[in-house]
């Protein structure tokens, strides 16, 4: 994990002088705080240049802070002014095809009604008027019930975890001694935890990156004590009863059309200590040290399944793992990743596609060193992605999307390709440097990154999975590590879980509910149980 720097404005003749100092004064908390962290900041970087993947733009970003990499701001720190875009799908006054820029309208900023999905609607009529009677204004007209009601939003804020007492009272008899006691009110069943509990736990630790011992002190403050251990027990055995979900989710990930894969490092402490488990020693090598989350998106007839695994497997060994349960008759699927080979799911056939953004990062890197010919190439990638935003806001089927691209970024990247051999060829660019590098790249990968101009829907980069990793990565910078890898497992069914649930607009916390409600239900029929279809199955097992 890496560590953020936070950073100091200080010139080197400013830290001489404080060098200086320390011969003559002692040194004030403020002085005392930049040396320190002057001197931590030259440690840390020193340990940096001795591992081998460091490089000058990455040290940059550590310590100047990352910035953003849109065209026209890449070109604006090289000193060059990138050329405005045209909004997608506006034609010219003159009816061509040719865009032009229509300035976008500002929104007022606030929620509409139907965005409050998780709350309560309460049916307010009026005291006394109904529909068809007389007018009390005129008299004479009639007053009918509008289609839109006038709505009011109120929002109130509660515990995370609430609890109820119940005192049930208790009689006893004076002759025989026998104690008759309450029955407890209908309905709020016979565990201490309910449903909502374990799922409200689930969603602030693994989606929300709340650590356990967060949660403990929150809710001690409010006075509703639930410990770390407590809550750890309680997604531990949700997480058993929720395995066949996940089985079906892994599923439907393996015959998905299009799969997305990566990885970001992880810590298990188990697996760090001296004698520690290296994984299967079918598929894993026992030299390899490393540990990782895996972040597989698949999409499967329109639905978006998230997958995350935490071991010693790359994220190649973890897609291939899930695709040997791909059913026998579905032909290769599309694969789209970076560049990496242990992205790759050896042996198994796909059809491989790479990111553009990877490519396109490369390029970025080297911009302020070679602002116009970095311009050319940014700028061309930058068309190729307004097509295939137009190909989205026009609804295009996957076939019409290839045409599409084929007719508008073909000729394009064709001759961005003819540009870019001739730097090389002609000795334009020097191979060896930073700009050659960046180029041999784009031209050693250009079949898997042009994909798209073959495959009906292939994606143009991996940026979807590379936001789910952001899961992972809330995770590990709030809670640092996993203990066990038991724990790890907990937490990729959770992630795994709820991201789907994310990416197809459902509201996780009422589907991991519904899951532990109708447990019985889930584990004879996994398939009707998936984030797009539980609520048909939920309205089916209601009662009536």
């Amino acid at each position: 994990m890496a560590r953020t720097i936070s950073p100091i404005d200080l010139r080197m003749d400013d830290l001489d002088r404080l060098v200086d100092r320390t011969r003559h004064a002692p040194l004030t908390e403020d002085e005392h705080a930049t040396l320190k962290a002057a001197i931590n900041t030259l440690g840390y970087v020193a340990q940096l240049l001795e591992q081998k993947g460091t490089t000058l733009a990455g040290l940059r970003h550590l310590l100047l802070g990352t910035q953003t990499e849109k065209t026209r701001d890449v070109l604006a720190r090289a000193g060059l002014a990138a050329e405005t875009p045209a909004t997608p799908n506006e034609e010219a006054s003159d009816g061509s095809a040719e865009p032009r820029r229509v300035p976008r309208q500002r929104g007022h900023g606030r929620h509409a009604a139907d965005a409050y999905g998780g709350a309560a609607h309460v049916a307010v009529p009026h005291p006394q008027l109904h529909h068809g009677d007389r007018c009390p204004l005129c008299i004479t007209g009639k007053v009918y019930a509008q289609r839109d009601p006038g709505l009011l939003i109120r929002l109130r804020g509660q515990p995370p975890i609430s609890g109820t007492i119940y005192a049930l009272e208790k009689l006893r008899c004076n002759l025989c001694g026998e104690i008759f006691t309450a029955d407890p009110p209908p309905g709020i069943g016979s565990e201490k935890y309910d449903a909502t509990t374990g799922a409200m736990v689930a969603l602030l630790k693994y989606g929300s990156g709340m650590p356990f011992h967060r949660l403990e002190r929150l809710q001690a403050d409010l006075q509703i004590p639930l410990p770390a251990s407590t809550q750890w027990e309680i997604v531990d055995d949700l997480a058993t009863r929720l395995r066949p979900i996940l089985t079906e989710v892994i599923r439907q990930a393996a015959n998905g059309e299009v799969v997305h894969n990566d990885d970001t490092s992880m810590t298990v402490l188990a697996l760090e200590r001296p004698g520690a488990p290296r994984g299967d020693p079918d598929d894993v090598s026992p030299d390899r040290t490393g540990v990782f989350t895996s972040g597989i998106v698949a999409m499967r007839d329109g639905h978006r399944v998230a997958l995350f695994v935490t071991g010693r497997r790359h994220a190649g060994e973890n897609l291939a793992r899930v695709l040997a349960e791909r059913t026998a008759d579905l032909g290769p699927p599309i694969q789209m990743c970076d560049a990496l080979s242990r992205n790759l799911p050896k042996p198994l056939a796909v059809i491989v596609g790479h990111c553009l953004a990877h490519a396109r990062r490369h390029v970025v890197e080297v911009a302020p060193s070679f602002p116009a010919e970095c311009r050319r190439i940014l700028e061309t990638l930058g068309t190729v992605y307004r097509h295939d935003a137009e190909a989205r806001e026009q609804a295009l089927s996957p076939e019409a999307r290839l045409a599409y691209h084929q007719t508008h970024s073909r000729p394009v990247l064709e001759d961005l390709h003819g540009w870019l051999t001739a730097q090389l060829a002609d000795h334009l660019v020097e191979p060896n440097s930073s700009l050659g590098q960046a180029i041999t790249h784009v031209l050693k990968h250009w079949v898997p990154l042009t994909l798209f101009l073959r495959q009906a829907g292939a994606p143009l980069d991996n940026n979807i999975v590379e936001r789910s990793l952001k899961k992972a990565i809330l995770h590990r910078k709030n809670a640092l590590f996993y203990k066990t890898p038991n724990g790890a497992h907990v937490g990729d069914l959770f992630m795994s879980l709820i991201h789907t649930c994310e990416l197809e607009g459902v509201n996780p916390f009422q589907y991991l509910t519904a899951l532990q409600r109708h447990a019985d239900a889930l584990g004879a029929n996994p398939t009707a149980w998936l984030p797009w279809n539980y609520e048909d199955a939920v309205a089916a097992a209601a009662p009536g």
